[in-house]
């Protein structure tokens, strides 16, 4: 695996692939790029200018993972986004090298933000261990979107100075 670097735009058609082979784990998750997810068509610029996306290659041009953050416009909060992983690459520690990639980026240009956010499908189980391990707490709150997948997400989060990632 190779470690992680900021996305472009080009890599757009690739992550759409990822995305839709993470979705195709879970029953009842529907990848429709057009309808629910044409920032892929400019994923770094989707970032710009307070947030930044980062990807992991499996081999040169192979894109195998990715993970996203945004920083609020008050700056005290940020929020991951589009964290899938190639389902061969799980439990390897590379999603722990791209949150850790994400939380050093956050604390480096935004010391003040307080406070790490993320929704994730109540369906990806393995996921919700994978942040509860590193130091998120799922704070209760929930929220139903209106996309083809009819998603029910739950809200986790964490003081970014005190997740446990790699080192």
């Amino acid at each position: 695996m190779l470690p992680p670097r900021p996305a472009t735009n080009q890599d757009g058609d690739q992550l759409a692939q990822l995305i839709a082979t993470v979705f195709a784990e879970y029953r009842g998750c529907v990848f429709d790029r057009a309808a629910e997810f044409p920032e892929l068509s400019a994923i770094a610029d989707d970032f710009a200018p307070h947030g930044a996306i980062w990807v992991v290659e499996k081999e040169a041009g192979v894109i195998a993972g990715c993970l996203g953050i945004k920083v609020s416009p008050d700056l005290a909060e940020a929020e991951l986004h589009k964290v899938y992983l190639d389902k061969t690459c799980r439990g390897q520690g590379t999603a722990q090298v791209m949150l850790q990639t994400a939380r050093d980026w956050l604390m480096q240009n935004y010391p003040a933000c307080q406070r790490l956010l993320l929704w994730t499908d109540s369906r990806f189980d393995a996921g919700h261990r994978f942040y509860q391990k590193c130091g998120f707490v799922q704070t209760g709150e929930t929220r139903e979107l209106a996309d083809l997948s009819q998603s029910r997400e739950l809200a986790f989060a964490a003081a970014p100075s005190r997740l446990l990632v790699a080192r």
